[in-house]
């Protein structure tokens, strides 16, 4: 093993140290370099380890959340035309209950060759995530692109709504229709998407009702659950009881939750309680009533990610950035005056 190292770094003119890096597909090695450790093995003709073979040129894989909610479809369905559109092929991994983890799908499609990977909604939205699963598979020569929560500790480009923005969107909508108690019901807090939407609730209370971050919390007007139907109709529950007249969720099923949590209790929407929903998922519009939501960029940021993952396939490498686009508000029939605010005949 020490001879071909020692062959391998003489003929790719770099170090014994770095030539193991590379086959072991360790970070930290720039690409070129990486490449002429590669040539070397070949000159030399010895065979390339399993995980640093060829690319399958046209393949590229898709990593997404279980399909449940409508979004993710939603998603998929842009990045793999737009993919489709330049002659890639999409390999569709969605994560299940019970089923594969993202590192086992990870591990699954680098050893079929693919070219390239997106992840949606993935663990780099995980603050309590350990993110050097990503340096890996950089230093496997992946090239990925990761949509939804962003990470300072990963050398990657993403691709991200303004979270914040949203927020302030919905907050500035209700106050208008003379809503004071607005509550947030929002997914647990260690995901990235999580945190921005709170930052952007408390922005938006403070500048439109001068409720600081101390008295929203005092107040409980942010309760975390799952996002799901039943998450979003437990955190409901827990908003109305505390007297909140509105409600935003951070995704369209979680409103719907929302919706069935305030009927449960004989209530109206919108007559009694207003909620805003967050995707605009397919088929939201006619929902009973229809739902005001924040609507994501669905199209831009897909065609986005695969326009960034096909330069860095093409050897342009990206940035380590991220491009937020901003969402947009859509008021259909969930939402509705405040009490006191509506005339009477």
């Amino acid at each position: 093993m020490t001879a071909r190292l020692a062959d391998i770094a003489a003929q790719a003119g770099v170090s014994e140290a770095t030539v193991s890096r590379v086959l072991n597909g360790k970070p930290g090695v720039a690409a070129g370099t990486r490449e002429s450790v590669l040539a070397a093995l070949d000159v030399l003709g010895y065979e390339r380890p399993v995980k640093l073979r060829q690319r399958s040129a046209g393949l590229v894989g898709l990593i997404t959340p279980e399909l449940d909610n409508p979004i993710f479809p939603a998603l998929a369905q842009v990045i793999g035309q737009a993919l489709t559109r330049q002659g890639y092929t999409p390999v569709l991994a969605t994560q299940t209950p019970g089923g594969s983890t993202e590192d086992e799908l990870t591990e699954m499609l680098v050893d079929r060759g693919v070219s390239g990977i997106i992840f949606v909604s993935g663990l780099h939205a995980d603050t309590t995530a350990d993110m050097g699963r990503y340096d890996q598979l950089r230093g496997q020569g992946v090239p990925f692109v990761l949509i939804n929560g962003f990470s300072d500790k990963v050398q990657a480009p993403f691709v991200s709504p303004d979270d914040r923005a949203a927020m302030q969107l919905a907050v500035t909508h209700l106050t208008a229709l003379g809503h004071t108690r607005i509550g947030l019901a929002v997914g647990p807090k260690r995901f990235v998407p999580v945190l921005r939407k709170i930052e952007g609730f408390l922005l938006g209370m403070k500048e439109r009702l001068g409720l600081d971050e101390a008295e929203v919390e005092a107040e409980e007007l942010v309760q975390h659950s799952l996002y799901s139907l039943e998450g979003g109709q437990a955190a409901a529950t827990a908003l109305i009881g505390r007297g909140c007249t509105a409600i935003v969720c951070a995704s369209d099923m979680m409103a719907l939750g929302a919706i069935r949590a305030a009927r449960q209790q004989g209530l109206r929407v919108p007559q009694d309680v207003s909620v805003v929903g967050f995707d605009d998922s397919p088929l939201i519009a006619f929902t009973d009533p229809p739902l005001t939501t924040i609507r994501q960029p669905v199209l831009a940021m897909g065609q986005a990610a695969v326009r960034t993952l096909l330069e860095e396939i093409g050897g342009t490498p990206a940035p380590h950035c991220e491009f937020v686009f901003l969402p947009e508000l859509v008021v259909r029939g969930s939402t509705a005056s405040g009490p006191g605010q509506r005339r009477t005949p």
